[in-house]
């Protein structure tokens, strides 16, 4: 059996969804989608932030009931009033935001509400063989059922949430964007427990807007764009370029914008930058260009990032206009930073638009400009300036960030991860944007983990490896020329 398609696609159906229809206040969400999956089988729901798939998925889940359609699992017709009704017929939903308590153990996660009893006392022994059988089976031995997960990374507390799963005899598994907040190195982790899954005969769902994980993993995707599916297909029989077509409903072209045809004037410039996480680090910075910084996890990526900005400052070295000193001293640069946490560094979740994108202009003491016209660039759907942002999709939630730095005109923007975890529809704005800006005059330099986009984007690229430098990279070099800098299994 391949890593995709172990049970066939036309084996009998596990799960089947037919004419799911939802509307909420009047406004129609789902219209008559259809959706089946077959045990054993991992089944990839895609399209545009909006579409619908985290609604279908709420309905499968028992959130909220469909006004029209049905649902069977083993060809029996369900009807599931409350979340619990569906974690009884085997459905488990794996959310992005993960539904742990830090400070109880693995085991007591894992049997939270539902704990086993011994003489009218809680049988911990029990919690911790169960838990323990369980990650053995799925071969996780780096951590125990009683560790806190409050120490756990985001992809041991992932594990947490499926063995969770298994322990309530789940057979349906619906993960939503689970690579979203992982490591590079973390996603073939996460990849080998879903084929364990596949292998004890489970049925995944699996939401994800990264688009090579959909065929590295899945033997189906079926494709919804405004509340409806406009099709289902083996993953084997199409191409990113078709999916892609199916989401935003038409053609991208070559996905990303055309390159710079010529570089600018040095905007920034460092000779033999260093402090305890990078080291001898020099490198320009040129108006109208994007530079691309590669690296594996760890390399050191992020952390030359803060030190450009002045959040972890340089400790050594030179660097024009000026070496910050702290994060204030960066934005008097005119210096910009995106940082890879848009949730827990980029934004004030419960404040409005307004207050989000004009945060740095009111702290850095700048006069407040109108925005109308600046949300429209960002192409910010829809552009309600006192809207909270945490009620947004991610990609809106990008553009506000980078609204917010627009305001400043800097005259460098750094970008740690621009697209991760926004749908192919927000990407290609915020490409566009990229782009645009740089045109301007701007100089970018930018992080991604996903290898097409740094090549599509960059101008050149940078590979960083240990903290240092190890090369320079020209437009369009292939994803193999970046890993053996990366790795550094560079040709002699």
């Amino acid at each position: 059996m391949d890593g995709k398609g172990r049970k066939s696609a036309e084996s009998s159906r596990l799960l089947r969804m037919v004419g799911i229809t939802k509307g909420f206040l009047g406004v129609r969400v789902l219209t008559g989608v259809d959706l089946d999956v077959a045990p054993g089988e991992v089944h990839a729901v895609v399209g545009e932030n909006g579409a619908g798939k985290s609604t279908l998925m709420k309905i499968l889940a028992g959130v909220h009931a469909p006004d029209d359609g049905t649902i069977e699992i083993d060809g029996r017709r369900v009807r599931f009033g409350h979340p619990l009704d569906a974690q009884r017929a085997g459905v488990a939903i794996i959310y992005q935001e993960f539904n742990l308590l830090p400070e109880r153990s693995v085991a007591e996660n894992v049997f939270l509400g539902r704990e086993p009893s011994r003489r009218g006392l809680v049988d911990a022994a029990a919690m911790i063989r169960e838990t323990g059988r369980l990650l053995a089976e799925l071969g996780e031995d780096s951590f125990g059922p009683r560790d806190p997960v409050k120490r756990l990374s985001v992809a041991q507390q992932q594990v947490v949430e499926i063995v969770k799963a298994l322990s309530l005899d789940a057979r349906i598994v619906v993960m939503d964007e689970p690579t979203a907040a992982l490591a590079e190195h973390e996603v073939e982790l996460l990849h080998r427990l879903v084929r364990r899954l596949q292998d004890r005969g489970l049925a995944v769902l699996y939401i994800s807007h990264r688009l090579r994980e959909v065929f590295d993993l899945t033997s189906r995707v079926t494709v919804l764009k405004d509340g409806a599916r406009v099709a289902c297909l083996d993953t084997a029989a199409t191409g990113p370029d078709e999916l892609i077509r199916l989401m935003v409903g038409r053609d991208l072209g070559s996905y990303f914008p055309p390159r710079s045809s010529a570089a600018g004037e040095v905007r920034l410039s460092v000779t033999g930058g260093g402090n305890a996480h990078v080291h001898d680090i020099s490198l320009e910075l040129r108006a109208g260009e994007i530079v691309g910084l590669a690296g594996l996890q760890g390399s050191g990526r992020t952390e030359l990032v803060k030190a450009l900005f002045g959040a972890e400052p340089f400790t050594t070295g030179a660097m024009t206009p000026v070496r910050p000193r702290s994060v204030r001293e960066g934005v008097a640069a005119g210096l910009g930073l995106v940082t890879e946490d848009r949730k827990a560094e980029g934004l004030a979740l419960r404040q409005s638009v307004r207050d989000n994108a004009l945060l740095v202009a009111r702290a850095a003491g700048r006069r407040v400009p109108a925005l109308t016209a600046l949300l429209e660039r960002v192409r910010l759907s829809p552009p309600r300036q006192e809207q909270e942002v945490r009620y947004l999709s991610g990609g809106n939630q990008q553009k506000v960030v980078l609204a917010k730095w627009l305001v400043m005109a800097p005259d460098v923007l750094l970008f740690d991860e621009p697209t991760r975890g926004v749908d192919v529809g927000a990407k290609a704005a915020i490409h566009d944007l990229m782009r645009s800006v740089a045109e301007e005059g701007t100089a970018i330099l930018m992080i991604s983990s996903e290898l097409p986009e740094l090549i599509g984007m960059s101008d050149r690229i940078l590979v960083l490896r240990d903290g240092r430098l190890a090369g320079e990279l020209p437009a369009g070099v292939s994803e193999e020329a970046i890993m053996h800098l990366a790795a550094g299994e560079e040709d002699s």
